[in-house]
């Protein structure tokens, strides 16, 4: 007979025995995040019978067009998370500032940053969406927590991950030993091991960019993406191209069989479209505790400083070999 699968409970708390001064807060986190996917995911498979795809009318922080599943995901972590006594902040791609609870209200030692539905604009046509996590230690005791708290290298992470809605639903979360995927059985309702220690290829043969914006990017990664498509069997030449419009969707195709994600800064708007603390950071995480690469194309996205809570970054993601070359095109190495 084959193994009893392991439930996402049972592996966090053999996790969980393996750390002597575990206190479980950090487990019932990942716990509570898990629960979050299947409020998440129940949402989206009833969109389009409960008029609930399509747009809120609003405008959000970033300056895009809020969905209303974006609103809808962002008060699912919000509710969550608010009044359970496991975190101490909260930051969100679809809020402008920090929500820092109520002093009368339970604290726990942990911080959430989180981009609640990554590649909404993919709700109305039925294709992958995501959300992403980053958690952070708070270590203060004299005052509650501000945005300056939250202002934390990507290295400090206690933990991060993502949720991606797809054919299935999967959680896919490191605490910095190694990478593990959990898929939800939706007949008993549980998250199962199904991609332990997950290991990304040295290299792959997959690339995935938003082409439409080529014109707009310097001559070294217009010159990096041509090199991609020039055929050369030494070095498994020519990629395919793989581009989903969501960002957790692509990181996770290139996570389980290799290459590299491209999002990079334009000429006149060097900084980048994704954001660092809740996108780019946690993604990095994860990617590098797999053997992979995460950069902007100058400098290892984890050691970045943070200066603001929403700020943006280019970001070279995959295979470490794949992000290396494009390191080498971007230096003007290549």
């Amino acid at each position: 007979m084959g193994q009893f699968p392991l439930t996402l409970s049972r592996f966090i708390i053999r996790s969980q025995a393996e750390h002597p001064g575990a206190t479980g807060e950090f487990s019932s986190l990942l716990s509570q995040i898990g629960l979050v996917g299947k409020v998440i995911a129940h949402d989206l498979r009833r969109a389009g019978l409960i008029n609930i795809l399509g747009t809120t009318g609003e405008t959000n922080v970033q300056g895009e067009t809020v969905k209303k599943l974006d609103e809808i995901a962002n008060d699912t972590f919000l509710r969550a998370f608010q009044g359970d006594g496991l975190v101490c902040a909260l930051g969100s791609e679809e809020m402008e500032q920090v929500v820092s609870l109520p002093e009368n209200w339970p604290q726990g030692k942990y911080m959430l940053l989180f981009d609640p539905l990554d590649g909404s604009s993919n709700t109305d046509c039925n294709m992958p969406l995501g959300s992403i996590f980053s958690v952070l230690k708070y270590t203060r005791t004299d005052r509650s927590p501000m945005e300056s708290d939250l202002l934390k290298k990507g290295v400090e992470q206690v933990a991060a991950g993502y949720l991606l809605f797809g054919s299935s639903t999967m959680l896919v979360y490191t605490a910095g030993h190694g990478v593990h995927g959990f898929t939800l059985d939706p007949g008993i309702g549980e998250y199962l091991l199904s991609h332990e220690r997950i290991r990304i290829p040295e290299r792959g043969k997959v690339y995935a960019a938003n082409e439409g914006n080529r014109h707009k990017w310097t001559p070294g990664m217009q010159k990096y993406v041509e090199f991609l498509k020039t055929p050369d069997k030494a070095t498994g030449r020519p990629y395919s191209g793989r581009y989903s419009g969501c960002l957790v969707a692509d990181v996770h195709r290139i996570l389980l069989g290799g290459g590299v994600y491209l999002y990079p800064g334009e000429v006149d708007k060097p900084e980048g479209k994704l954001r660092l603390l809740y996108e780019a950071n946690p993604l990095g995480l994860v990617v590098e505790q797999a053997g992979g690469r995460a950069s902007t194309g100058t400098m290892r996205i984890l050691d970045i400083e943070p200066k603001k809570l929403h700020q943006r970054v280019p970001l070279m993601i995959g295979s470490q070999g794949d992000v290396e070359t494009v390191e080498a095109f971007t230096q003007g190495r290549a």
